[in-house]
């Protein structure tokens, strides 16, 4: 009998590869083989570390979220209570979206899962919720949350239309949810 081997990033490794086969074949194209295959790891390590597909895509989703919510809490911009939160926050998004395009549509693809796999929908809540908390040490929260909606919608908008991302627009609509008055 072979001896058990140590492997103590494998987890991550599933994880990781999970990312890479729905960023290349869509949520229908995961699969506990497919995403062994991609680990390279036996079928029985992907069903021991995540007894069912949402167990997966919940932890997928968790680690894909961390893209703009990390740059968000590491931004100094926010953290500085003298900076134009609708600058920082346009130029962000326009950072993020001008980023490796792949990357943002998984991000969406797997945060909008959650609409037809309700074991999601609290890593998506998360996230959210996350980023309001961020964005509330700037506001108030129910304008946080507002500004998150608004971000996420231009965000998809640009993703859905393949238009160019007009960080001048971004800006114009984040002051007026801030109640700033727009320049011109």
């Amino acid at each position: 009998m072979a001896a058990r081997r140590y492997d103590p990033e494998r987890r991550a490794r599933i994880i990781d590869a999970a990312i890479r086969v729905v960023g290349r074949a869509g949520i229908a194209g995961l699969s506990h083989r497919t995403v062994a295959a991609e680990a390279d790891v036996p079928l029985g390590s992907t069903t021991y570390h995540f007894g069912s597909l949402d167990e997966l895509l919940t932890a997928a989703l968790r680690q894909a979220d961390e893209g703009f919510a990390e740059a968000l809490r590491e931004s100094r911009a926010l953290a500085d209570p003298g900076a134009d939160v609708a600058d920082e926050l346009a130029r962000l998004m326009g950072r993020w979206l001008s980023g490796e395009r792949a990357g943002v549509e998984l991000e969406y693809e797997l945060y909008l899962a959650a609409l037809r796999r309700p074991a999601l929908r609290p890593v998506a809540a998360e996230w959210t919720d996350g980023v309001v908390e961020v964005l509330s040490s700037r506001t108030d929260p129910v304008t946080a949350r507002a500004l998150v909606a608004l971000m996420d919608g231009i965000c998809l908008q640009v993703l859905l239309t393949d238009v160019p991302y007009d960080e001048e627009y971004a800006r114009r609509m984040l002051r007026r949810l801030l109640g700033e008055r727009p320049e011109r």
